[in-house]
């Protein structure tokens, strides 16, 4: 594993350890040596989190639509920026540059993201983990969620257990470091990233 993408808020949000979580994960990834990858932004806790990766000595990788970047929310101390067209492109580039997928607490862009790769990671176009950073019980009701789609068979318990949670960005790390995939869901080896 060399890269991590982090998906989180545009904003801060109300409680300060989501602020404090953000600032941890970008420490961990600098200091585990791994890329960061993210959304390219400076607002909110995606800022806190490159702020926090840069300052500790880390390379940062920003991916955002040349539309965002005109408004002027584009980080400027990035390692590397790549500018795209489109949403779209933002996240087959940030799932191409990344070797893992972490969420911290955020908004519907957070989600849609992380469900976007886990979904891909059913289906075996890829074989990277995901994981959530549960910050104070954040994540609890999706996680909930997830557990009534088992229940309702909608949802292989196999691909549930696919998703990591974690109390600490340390342990979400060393988690994806010894994650091993599941079949895909329709059969066939599970995919092998060539990277």
């Amino acid at each position: 594993m060399n890269s991590v993408c982090v998906y989180c808020g545009s904003a801060f949000g109300r409680d300060p350890a989501y602020l404090a979580a953000a600032t941890a994960t970008g420490v961990a990834i600098a200091g585990a040596r791994l890329t960061l990858v993210y959304g390219g932004a400076r607002v909110g806790l995606m800022g806190a989190v490159a702020d926090a990766a840069l300052a500790s000595g880390g390379r940062v990788v920003g991916v955002m639509p040349r539309d965002l970047v005109e408004r002027e929310i584009a980080h400027p101390g990035l390692s590397e920026l790549h500018v795209v067209n489109s949403m779209h492109e933002r996240k087959w580039r940030m799932a191409e540059l990344a070797d893992a997928f972490l969420t911290l607490p955020g908004g519907a862009g957070a989600l849609e993201e992380m469900f976007e790769q886990w979904t891909w990671a059913q289906l075996g176009f890829h074989a990277k983990p995901s994981g959530f950073l549960d910050v104070g019980g954040y994540f609890r009701p999706l996680r909930e969620m997830i557990a009534r789609m088992v229940d309702a068979d909608f949802l292989a318990p196999a691909y549930a257990d696919m998703l990591i949670y974690a109390a600490e960005p340390g342990e979400a790390l060393e988690a994806f470091a010894r994650y091993t995939p599941p079949a895909p869901k329709w059969g066939g080896p599970p995919a092998r990233d060539s990277d």
